[in-house]
């Protein structure tokens, strides 16, 4: 299990990177405006059918919860919405269970996610209701050659790129670029120099929107559209 200490606002922080899981003035106003609205959510999803969201970077499932309480009061009639996470260093249930319990209206999600945690190594499926969240426990790199998917969103939630740089790589970039459909999106709470090139080199469009606490800027894009080098170029 991934060891984690807590700070003086009871926010779990990671021994092995020194970064905190979720922002410490409020994890669940950081993910709507980061992830969320970053990715134009919940409006892109009103006008699917199936929709699809991918997460580098599972943590404590914050993430999760809140996008299934959105999901919950803003999903279109007879929509389905899938999500596939990529934790690498799971931490335990009792921390898990200790970094959700301040959030009371988020519980009854919180509680099947609890239940069955830790999951094992590999892929493992859990269900919210008719929400499926498909959970794969391994070095991302290699978890995303297995996936036979493509998501409508991406939430790239790593820990800093300071300090986890293997989850910010542009290998890495190039695989979430392969596996986003298109006009796709992601978003993100870095702007690092760096990122945004392997981003931009992966074939996305990359754009800065305000950051969220003591952040200035963050990250969002789409994945650019292929040209098609058959098609003439004057049509």
């Amino acid at each position: 299990m991934h060891e984690i200490e807590w700070d003086e606002n009871d926010t779990p922080v990671s021994t092995r990177f020194g970064d905190p899981y979720f922002a410490r003035s409020d994890g669940r106003a950081e993910t709507r405006h980061v992830f969320l609205a970053g990715n134009g959510l919940p409006h892109r999803w009103q006008d699917s059918q199936s929709f699809t969201i991918a997460e580098l970077g599972f943590g404590t499932g914050l993430n999760l919860l809140e996008t299934l309480a959105t999901w919950t009061r803003e999903r279109p009639a007879g929509g389905q919405l899938n999500y596939v996470a990529f934790e690498r260093f799971p931490i335990s249930r009792g921390d898990l269970s200790r970094a959700l319990a301040r959030w009371d209206d988020l519980a009854q999600s919180a509680e099947i996610l609890i239940l069955q945690w830790p999951p094992p190594a590999g892929w493992s499926t859990i269900l919210f209701g008719d929400v499926e969240l498909r959970l794969c426990v391994g070095d991302a790199n290699d978890c995303l050659q297995d996936w036979d998917g493509r998501a409508d969103a991406w939430y790239l939630d790593g820990f800093s790129p300071a300090k986890n740089p293997e989850l910010w790589g542009e290998a890495l970039m190039r695989n979430v670029a392969r596996h986003t459909k298109p006009d796709g999106t992601f978003a993100t709470f870095t702007v690092a120099g760096w990122v945004r090139r392997n981003l931009a080199a992966a074939g996305f469009s990359v754009g800065k929107m305000p950051g969220f606490g003591r952040k200035r800027e963050c990250l969002k894009g789409m994945l650019r559209p292929v040209l098609d080098s058959t098609a003439p170029l004057n049509s």
